[in-house]
Formats: structure tokens, sequence, C-alpha cells
């Protein structure tokens, strides 16, 4: 299991160096990253919480550094495109691809799998589920697939370990990310880290 962050690739952008990246693939997240790998992150979950000027979010700051960071560290409610990708190391099937509609910011519907409700929904195309029957956690790749769609289940302790090895990931990332800001964005630094937590829901849970 890992949290990745999916990328659109973005032409000329020259606020702060980024790496390259394929768009509409997958970043991993975790504290392994290079400093333009971390850039493109912040990049992008930048870019997915901005919003357009006829939008009543009150004035946008003029100079394009400011005008670009405005929604991340002024929107209440942030989005990263994402999710926990699972996939079976025995295999190479991907259990849960992140789709459409799904982000970093819902991670937390893992413990509802465990603990809540027992089934939470990341996406669609595919559209992949995960249950929780007694002690068991069945991932479906694609409920939409009919029969045929694969299937792996793993124990909920399991499962639970994974969950906690992805939020781990998440935070030696956010650490990385800190240090980034200080160096690309000394004006902004402790402003873009509070940012990040909360697109990537690190507060503590309620």
């Amino acid at each position: 299991m890992q949290p990745v962050l999916e990328i659109f690739a973005v032409d000329d952008f020259a606020l702060w160096p980024v790496g390259e990246h394929e768009s509409y693939g997958y970043l991993v997240l975790n504290g392994e990253l290079t400093l333009a790998e971390v850039g493109t992150a912040v990049r992008q979950i930048a870019d997915c919480n901005g919003f357009g000027p006829e939008e009543e979010h009150g004035p946008c700051p003029a100079d394009p550094l400011g005008a670009f960071l405005n929604g991340l560290l002024i929107m209440p409610d942030l989005v990263a495109t994402g999710g926990f990708r699972v996939t079976d190391d025995a295999t190479g099937t991907v259990f849960v691809e992140p789709g459409c509609c799904n982000g970093l910011e819902t991670w937390r519907d893992w413990l509802d799998v465990l603990d809540g409700t027992g089934c939470s929904s990341f996406g669609h195309d595919p559209s992949s589920v995960a249950e929780r029957v007694g002690d068991t956690v069945r991932l479906t790749l694609d409920v939409h697939g009919g029969d045929g769609s694969p299937v792996i289940q793993l124990s909920v302790d399991h499962v639970r370990t994974l969950v906690a090895g992805a939020q781990l990931d998440l935070r030696h990332f956010l650490g990385l990310a800190g240090t980034w800001a200080e160096q690309h964005l000394p004006a902004h630094a402790a402003a873009v880290t509070a940012a990040l937590v909360r697109a990537l829901d690190l507060t503590p849970a309620p």
C-alpha cells in the first residue's frame, strides 16, 4: 500500500524547480523523493486547489507566486488527487488504483473500512472497493467488472499495518516538504506546510 498523488503535467512552470513526470501518472509520496519531485508534488496540490478570478474568494495577490498559492493557502477544504494504491506484490495486480473523484484527503476511509461502516469505494474507472467481512478485508479491483474482476483478501490486522505504513509515508513526505518550502518558498514556508497537512488530512482524527 502506497500513498500516490496523481500528476497533471504543466508546460512552462517556472515558479520553482519541478521534476519531469508523465501526465495522469502517479507519484509515490514518501521520504525518499528528490527535491524536484517534492516540488512537483507541491505544484500539483497547489494547482488542484486553485480557483478562477470569477469565484468569490476575495482579491487574489497580483504577483504570480502569490496568485498560484492563493487557493492552497486560503481555501478551507483542500484536495489532493490520488489515494492509497494497493498492489499484490506476488502478481503485480493493482487492486486499488485511485480513480476519478478520489483523493488523498479521504485516506481515512480506510479506517472506516476497518472500524466503521466496513466498506468504502476509491473512485471509478475502475471502481475499486474494500469491504470488511469478519476478520478479513476483501479488495475488489472493479465491482462493475462482473465475476471476472480480480479479488484479494487480507486480514484486518494486515490491512491495519498497511494503512499505518502508508500514513507514515505521508508524514515522511511532509517532513521533506517542510524543508523544501523553507528553501524554495521562505516567505510562505509555514503557511504552505500547514496547508499540506490539511490537504493530506494529517491532523489528528477528531
